[in-house]
Order: C-alpha cells, then sequence, then structure tokens
C-alpha cells in the first residue's frame, strides 16, 4: 500500500543527496569521461627512450673467393704455385707449366687458358702443355676450388717473343763522303720484332758505343717494324771507321741465357776533314836530320814551305845553314792554312862540346871541396 506523503519525503531527500553531490564536485565540460570498466588499465611509467627493435638475423655471407694477387689472403687461402712463376717462350716453341696445391682442402685444380687447357683433376698438380706457342698475347691462370666453397686461382706471366728478322742501318738523305763538323742522322731499322717494347738498340763507331735507346711504352705484342735514329757529327777520328746498329732483347731473368742479338751489316764510310797541321812554333832539329811537320786531311793537303818569301825544298840532312824562320803553306778541300815555324839546327860537336866542359868543371868543383 503506497503513503503519498512519505514518498514526496524520500523523493526530496533523494534531490537533495544529488545536488550536494554536484556542487562540491563540478564536472567541466571538456572533462573527458571515463572510460568503461573493461577499457581501465593498470597505470605504467612511459620511458624516457623507446627501446628499438631487435635487429634481423645476420645470415652467413658465401666464401669469398681468393687470388695470389690479395696480400692478405694470397699465402693462407691459396697456397697455388708454378713452376716456371713466369714464362718466357719463342714464338712456336713447347710450352710446360706445373701447378701445384701446397696444402691438402682443395679437391679440385685446372687450368683456365685459350690454347690447349688440360682437363680438371682432383689430384695435387696439373700441367699445361702445348707443342707449340701460337698465341702473342695470351693470359693462363691456375685455380683451385676450396672445400669450404669458392675459388681461388693465380696467373701466370707470360711474354712471348720472336727476334728481329734482320737490322739494316743507313743514312738519311745523304750518300757518298761526309765532311767533318757536318750534321748526319743514323737510321737503324729493325724488321719483325716481338715484344717491341722489351727492344734496345746500340749505335757502334768502330769499337766504340755511340749511343743506346729504348723503344719507349709500346704495348703491341705481336712483331712490328721499328725505327730509331741518331744524328752525328763526325771528324778526324771517324774517317774509316763503319758504323753499325744492334738491336737486343732485354727479356729478364726468365729469358734465354744469351738474349737474342742481331746486328746490322757495317756501314763504311769517309770523313773529308783538313788541312789539319800539326808542328811547335819552334822546332828543334840536329844536324843530319830532316825538316818535317806533319799535315793531316782527306784527300791529302798539298804542303809549301817558304823562307824569305822564296818557296823552298826541305833538305834531306840539315845543317846550321837551314835555321831561321819558314811560312809552311797548306791547301785542302775544305780550304788552305799558313803556319809560321822557327828552325833550331843543333850542332852536334857543340853539344859534346858543352857537355865534356860541364864534365870538367864538376871535376874541378869536386877537387875545390876536398883541398878545402
Amino acid at each position: 500500500m503506497c503513503v503519498p506523503g512519505r514518498s514526496i519525503t524520500l523523493l526530496l531527500l533523494l534531490l537533495l543527496h544529488l545536488f550536494g553531490t554536484a556542487t562540491s564536485s563540478p564536472v567541466s565540460i571538456h572533462t573527458r569521461a571515463p572510460p568503461l570498466p573493461a577499457q581501465i588499465l593498470p597505470p605504467s611509467p612511459l620511458p624516457a627512450i623507446l627501446p628499438s627493435l631487435p635487429p634481423p638475423p645476420v645470415s652467413r655471407p658465401p666464401p669469398k673467393p681468393t687470388s695470389v694477387g690479395d696480400p692478405a689472403d694470397s699465402s693462407s687461402d691459396c697456397p697455388l704455385k708454378m713452376s716456371p712463376s713466369a714464362l718466357v717462350v719463342r714464338f712456336g716453341d713447347p710450352v710446360t707449366v706445373n701447378c701445384s696445391a701446397a696444402r691438402i682442402g682443395f679437391p679440385l685444380l685446372g687450368w683456365e687458358v685459350p690454347l690447349e687447357a688440360p682437363p680438371a683433376t682432383t689430384g695435387q698438380y696439373v700441367v699445361w702443355s702445348v707443342p707449340s706457342m701460337t698465341e702473342w698475347s695470351i693470359k693462363p691462370a691456375c685455380y683451385a676450388l676450396s672445400e669450404e666453397g669458392g675459388q681461388c686461382d693465380i696467373d701466370l706471366v707470360v711474354t712471348v717473343y720472336q727476334p728481329p728478322e734482320r737490322v739494316s742501318l743507313s743514312l738519311v738523305n745523304h750518300t757518298g763522303p761526309l765532311l767533318e763538323g757536318e750534321r748526319y742522322t743514323l737510321q737503324c731499322t729493325v724488321h719483325n720484332v716481338a715484344p717491341v717494347e722489351k727492344l734496345a738498340v746500340t749505335f757502334y763507331s768502330g769499337g766504340r758505343a755511340l749511343a743506346r735507346l729504348r723503344s719507349g711504352n709500346n704495348t703491341e705484342k705481336t712483331p712490328v717494324t721499328k725505327v730509331f735514329t741518331l744524328d752525328i757529327s763526325p771528324g778526324k777520328a771517324d774517317d774509316g771507321a763503319e758504323y753499325r746498329c744492334e738491336a737486343r732483347l732485354d727479356l729478364g731473368p726468365e729469358g734465354p741465357e744469351h738474349p737474342p742479338v742481331v746486328a746490322s751489316k757495317p756501314l763504311g764510310t769517309a770523313v773529308l776533314f783538313g788541312p789539319q797541321l800539326d808542328c811547335p812554333t819552334k822546332l828543334r832539329v840536329r844536324e843530319g836530320e830532316s825538316l818535317n811537320c806533319e799535315v793531316a786531311g782527306n784527300p791529302q793537303p798539298v804542303v809549301t814551305w817558304y823562307r824569305d818569301g822564296q818557296v823552298v825544298a826541305l833538305p834531306a840532312r840539315s845543317d846550321r845553314k837551314h835555321a831561321g824562320k819558314y811560312t809552311i803553306w797548306t791547301k785542302g778541300l775544305l780550304g788552305q792554312k799558313n803556319f809560321t815555324v822557327e828552325v833550331e839546327v843543333l850542332d852536334n860537336s857543340g853539344t859534346s862540346s858543352i857537355c865534356n866542359q860541364h864534365f870538367i868543371l864538376a871535376v874541378s868543383l869536386i877537387q875545390t871541396i876536398f883541398w878545402l
């Protein structure tokens, strides 16, 4: 049964309670609604720096091939050895090179070469052999496969050579005799030689070396013809000398014991010079000797002696009357020269007398000292 007065009283009390609660704890219009019980999480402090994600797992790279060219790995990881270590071979000659592994762990050895490569082997050595070298430029390599995977290899340095077919020597734009003091050019032509970068040429005059020339940085491997030139200025000493040039391949310690040398035929020359007069300004002769001064030239110069402006014939045996001043006039192909010389004729008897006087004086001096 419901009593109206009691119901009204309870309703008023409930309203007063709600009003008091709202007054003591006002709610801002900006306050976010509390989460539902299912969304409430336990409080946890935020870190100052968020931790980075763990790195992904690193996979091991495949083994890297090594070679003798790598100083860090050549001795430990690729123990291959060649015999010979470098090859110098004449074109057309046979070739044999052995490649071996210094230790186990390399189950497969082989050669990578375009000329008659041998089959790979599971042994500790493999030989590359050809009956005739027919390649001018070739780069063989010996390789080994490792049990751990990968490959190492070493290269074989090969020099294929051919001595000159012939060597010729000539003068550039000139024939006939040479003139003293003039400039000429010797030309040495080396025909069909390889490799040209190993070529050196030496020019000679008689047994005297004039110059040694090299071919420069020409890396051509096939045979070529190379020309060398040398400027010369001949003199009296070169008259009648023979010029020549020698071509030589410098192939290093791996090359043949006697390097290939090919020489040209001698080039004979005549040098025109003079006149040249070899005579002192004061010429002393003894009685009975002839008067003579050396006059040289090619061709032989004409020599004329003058005394007091008159042409004189030189005596075969001189005496005191031949003493005096003379003028020597010489004429050759390249000009003429005059030279004045004073002739003194020594008296043989006078010389002996002077010697005797000196002897007597010395004896007298000794006697005087003895008496004192």
